[in-house]
């Protein structure tokens, strides 16, 4: 219901033939106007729908352009059948118009039309958002994102979960990404940062007594854009749990994740039960540690039938294979699969077809030993019909292409299936070596818990894993986190294997060293990434159509102009001169 005032006593999308005969007053955009000799008919927009408007004075529209905002009273009437409008649902009535007041004027010319603006560039689009988000498709998606939100949160309430905020204005740390950082006018030469996220707070939470937190909390990140990721700030729904274990953050991701996609998914199937997928086992399987389980097409590993072969782009190689049944394809099919694996930095696809009598035909038959056939034959399942790819590179390398040409053979086979996806990926490892320097590294959240404690760090570092998860949805990761390291000896050496002394702890994560020392709770928790969730929910390619406000791919905000200059007095005040 709309506050009845001076300006309207009825939204437009609330109207019905139970108001015929009612005297009503509506305010709104002008969407369209057309002229039928001498009686105007106007399309009223306002946020729940579209009103037709029928004017016989013409003098009332006077200067009103498309865009203007009017509030128009009169009686509400039933069209003539002939009329009805059946893609509204107002379609059935109008309101004749006795009074019409402008209360906005807008500019004959408009930049686009609004009906057409997801069709227009979008450095446009973003200057002008302010008439893009009137677009109807646009329009529904920050509506469709608050309904999510506000559904977010009384889920978080239900489960007991305490709404906490954390600071905006926060201290730098190596987080992973560049920091937006802030000069200080009071403290000469030092500097805030934004945070990347309530990482650290919402682990002192913990340690502070609260025993189950969450918030929608705004990250900062200097990162370049990616279809699946904005620059500047993104949204999560960050939560933490005292005396926790991992299953018990996994029975409230399911919960929350779960009933979020049943109820605006659209009807689509959704999984009941997240599948549980060891890391190593999703880079086999799948080429990478965000699964689109959708496709139903699995990698197998075949580097040890390739040892000692003739073929040389195989001999030592880290070789993958990958069964699809689509012997029945044309050779174009084949042709355009070389050419996106070359696109990739591929050299080529080998792959063999299965024939009606058993034999085999393909560019690599001729290499393969009669032992080799039959293995791969028992390895693949193959049958007739059967296409059997190989995938052939480095170590690091084979696993990624492999992955690449999973997806693409899903995407030409049409093999992804009409519903949401979810999976867990656990057991991440703790560290790896850096490709540049050969140092060990964190993989993940250097704060995660290696499983099997400080003994595990005894032994061989890149064989110890982490109390490490994500939750992938249709090949994009949605979640992240872990359960944390809260004792200072088990942080210390962790953090010694990855080149860190303690005295680094106490100068960098100095809050979390500390407090540490001061009767710290077992504690895990996680956070999903909302833009990322939405994108997913309306089917839209690109992250940027969920936010109202969104920067660019150069991390600009092209309505409201910043990056931009400041005055030399303000520079002055922070302590500031350009170079």
């Amino acid at each position: 219901m709309v506050a009845v005032n001076e300006y309207r006593t009825h939204a437009c999308g609330e109207l019905g033939e139970q108001d015929i005969g009612s005297e009503v007053r509506v305010a709104g955009w002008v969407e369209n106007i057309r002229d039928h000799g001498g009686i105007l008919f106007l399309d009223l927009r306002d946020q729940t729908g579209t009103l037709q408007i029928v004017l016989k004075d013409e003098t009332m529209m006077k200067g009103v352009a498309r865009e203007s905002v009017v509030s128009i009273s009169g009686a509400v009437v039933q069209r003539d059948e002939e009329t009805y409008n059946p893609k509204i649902a107002t379609g059935t009535i109008e309101v004749k118009a006795e009074t019409l007041a402008v209360l906005g004027r807008a500019q004959a010319n408009l930049p686009f039309e609004v009906a057409l603006s997801k069709e227009v560039r979008e450095d446009v689009r973003l200057q002008y958002r302010f008439l893009d988000l009137r677009n109807k498709k646009v329009h529904d998606n920050i509506v469709f994102r608050s309904n999510v939100i506000s559904f977010l949160r009384n889920k978080m309430n239900e489960l007991g979960f305490l709404e906490i905020q954390t600071p905006i204005l926060s201290a730098s740390s190596p987080e992973g990404a560049r920091d937006y950082l802030i000069p200080s006018r009071k403290h000469k030469g030092k500097f805030y940062a934004l945070p990347q996220a309530p990482q650290i707070f919402k682990q002192l939470l913990m340690v502070s007594g609260f025993d189950k937190y969450f918030q929608v909390a705004p990250c900062f990140r200097d990162e370049d854009a990616r279809a699946d990721r904005t620059p500047g700030e993104f949204y999560q729904l960050d939560m933490e749990m005292a005396f926790a274990t991992q299953e018990d953050v996994f029975d409230v991701a399911q919960q929350v994740l779960y009933q979020t996609f049943i109820d605006f998914g659209g009807g689509r199937p959704v999984s009941e039960t997240f599948a549980r997928i060891p890391y190593r086992e999703a880079m086999l399987k799948y080429g990478t540690d965000k699964p689109d389980l959708r496709n139903p097409l699995e990698i197998i590993e075949l580097s040890d039938l390739f040892v000692e072969t003739d073929f040389a782009p195989f001999r030592g190689k880290c070789v993958r294979g990958i069964n699809a049944s689509c012997g029945h394809q044309s050779k174009g099919f084949f042709e355009k699969m070389l050419k996106f694996a070359t696109e990739i930095g591929m050299k080529g696809l080998g792959y063999i077809t299965v024939q009606e009598d058993g034999s085999y035909k393909g560019p690599i038959d001729k290499f393969l030993t009669d032992e080799q056939r039959q293995e791969l034959r028992s390895r693949a399942g193959l049958k007739t019909g059967d296409v059997l790819f190989f995938i052939a590179d480095s170590a690091t390398q084979a696993p990624k292409l492999a992955g690449q040409i999973r997806s693409e053979l899903g995407k030409r086979l049409n093999l992804l299936k009409d519903s949401y996806e979810l999976c867990f990926i656990v057991d991440f490892p703790m560290y790896e070596e850096d490709e540049e320097t050969g140092n060990l590294i964190f993989t993940h959240n250097p704060f995660s818990m290696p499983q099997g404690g400080l003994q595990a760090l005894n032994g061989d570092p890149l064989s110890v894993l982490a109390y490490q998860y994500d939750v992938v949805c249709n090949g994009v990761e949605l979640v992240s986190g872990a359960v944390r390291n809260h004792d200072p000896e088990i942080m210390v050496k962790a953090f010694a294997l990855a080149g860190y002394s303690e005295e680094d702890l106490k100068t960098k994560f100095r809050s979390l060293y500390h407090a540490f020392h001061y009767g710290a709770p077992p504690h895990a928790g996680m956070a999903i990434g909302i833009d990322r969730m939405l994108m997913l929910l309306r089917d839209e390619e690109n992250i940027r159509e969920v936010i109202a406000f969104p920067m660019n791919q150069s991390a600009q905000d092209l309505l409201m102009g910043a990056p931009g200059e400041v005055t030399e007095q303000q520079l002055r005040e922070v302590h500031i001169k350009l170079r």
